[in-house]
């Protein structure tokens, strides 16, 4: 049983004098299809409140960074990419985010009276592979053995998850538990991992051997082509032609899986989302919502989905939780590159991911 405890989530003060005091939140219309009106507010990674009339402030719900707030009516506001916007949409403008320009951005939301004060100067303040992880996986461990029927885990995977044997079966196993409810991928992941279970070779090598296969550098191609031969990968389970791995599993538990294409693909796979933004959609849709995320050893499709996920999610019975981003990789620019890019609330395991999988499945039950 999980002993994990959700913070709890403090509220503005809206009686406190700088938002008592501040104005209604001015909107104002399109005049071009996906432009928006000069001094558009841009949203944050954090809780953000609108306030529409005076005295309602209204929680954003399924934000993201870098898109802009349509108003629909005074009830009722939604958080759009800039290629959403249509002519006539009212969308809110200023940029202050104290209240001045009636928008609060609540970056303590989830801060505690009793929470740590921080020294100064202190040493090893950075993350690096010299760095202790024992708490962050300790922490995980909790956060997921909630979620798995408290949330929504979505996990972004790169192929490396699937290059080694027992990665490959602790990733599925950990799908088959529960403890996977999303997947964003591209087409190598799905097309190795498929590889394995038709050829046990990931590009022609043994993912347990190591050794180079006979003609093994076809091996993913004739992949491809027998999964596009049985027409999609849920055909090819559900006909028997793949009996094991991290897409049967995913298949089998009907787990919602986006793989997003890429130039550089091979095939692709039958199920892959070619159009860059139909990719996107799609991701968002699962991105909207996890409660926790755990992106493995894919730079590209992690900082993709940490610019799409918010720190917050407003749940069904309107309470507010944090929504945990784990990036696990061996690479600390990797790490450095999503703080970079705006997603400051990620933690970074900096670790073989294949280990990190496997040791995951094996303290989880």
């Amino acid at each position: 049983m999980s002993r994990f405890v959700l913070p709890e989530y403090h509220h503005p003060d809206f009686s406190s004098p700088g938002l008592r005091d501040a104005p209604v939140a001015r909107f104002a219309p399109c005049v071009r299809a996906g432009v928006a009106p000069a001094d558009y507010h841009a949203t944050a990674i954090y809780p953000e409140y609108v306030q529409t009339v005076k005295g309602k402030w209204i929680l954003l719900r399924q934000s993201r960074m870098d898109c802009v707030i349509r108003k629909v009516n005074d009830d009722t506001l939604e958080v759009v990419e800039f290629r959403r916007l249509k002519v006539g949409d009212l969308v809110a403008v200023g940029r202050r985010e104290n209240g001045e320009d009636g928008i609060y951005v609540h970056t303590t939301g989830f801060m505690g009276a009793d929470a740590e004060a921080c020294e100064k100067f202190a040493f090893r303040t950075s993350t690096s592979r010299e760095t202790s992880f024992s708490i962050d996986y300790d922490t995980l461990y909790e956060i997921l053995r909630h979620d798995r029927k408290n949330g929504f885990i979505l996990w972004v995977g790169g192929p490396a998850v699937i290059f080694d044997s027992d990665a490959r079966r602790a990733f599925a196993s950990l799908v088959d538990k529960g403890y996977v409810h999303g997947l964003l991928a591209g087409n190598a992941l799905a097309t190795h991992d498929l590889e394995g279970a038709l050829y046990e070779t990931a590009l022609g090598q043994g993912i347990y051997s190591k050794k180079q296969a006979s003609m093994g550098h076809y091996h993913h191609l004739d992949a491809i082509n027998a999964i596009k031969g049985y027409g999609s990968i849920e055909q090819a389970v559900h006909q028997g032609g793949v009996l094991n791995g991290v897409m049967r599993a995913v298949v089998e538990n009907k787990v919602d899986y986006v793989l997003a294409g890429s130039i550089r693909d091979d095939g692709p796979l039958p199920g892959v989302v070619g159009d860059v933004y139909a990719a996107q959609d799609c991701m968002r849709a699962l991105a909207r919502k996890a409660t926790t995320v755990i992106a493995m050893a894919t730079q590209l499709h992690t900082i993709a989905t940490g610019n799409m996920t918010p720190s917050y999610q407003v749940m069904e019975d309107g309470s507010v939780r944090p929504v945990y981003f784990f990036i696990v990789d061996m690479s600390e620019f990797a790490a450095g590159k999503l703080a970079d890019r705006g997603s400051l609330t990620a933690h970074a395991i900096l670790t073989n991911v294949q280990d990190f999988i496997v040791n995951l499945n094996r303290a989880l039950v």
